[in-house]
């Protein structure tokens, strides 16, 4: 084989490279979420029976756990838009600063 052969190989090689990387980062993401996954199923069984043994009535039980899923669910949109803002106001003192040393 060529020397110009094998040097025509080497980007194919450095892609294949960087792709197993970037799938072995994504087996092991997914590893992560599938483990976070069957902790909170393990978490909200846990939470559903001690909320029938407390209310004593699984529609009662019921409405409590699709309430509190629903405060959780609006607590990461406000955690979200709290991020959103914070990057807003970096953006801007960065700005500031800015339009400040070229004063």
């Amino acid at each position: 084989m060529s020397k110009s052969a094998v040097n025509d190989d080497a980007p194919e090689q450095a892609a294949f490279a960087a792709l197993e990387g970037v799938v072995g980062q994504a087996l092991e993401s997914l590893a992560g979420l599938s483990k976070r996954a069957q902790s909170a199923e393990a978490k909200n069984a846990e939470l559903s029976e001690l909320v029938k043994r407390f209310t004593g009535d699984d529609a009662e039980a019921g409405r409590m756990l699709s309430r509190l899923k629903r405060l959780e669910e609006e607590n990461a949109d406000l955690r979200h838009r709290l991020q959103l803002g914070r990057a807003g106001v970096e953006r801007m003192i960065a700005r500031i600063r800015f339009l400040e040393n070229q004063a």
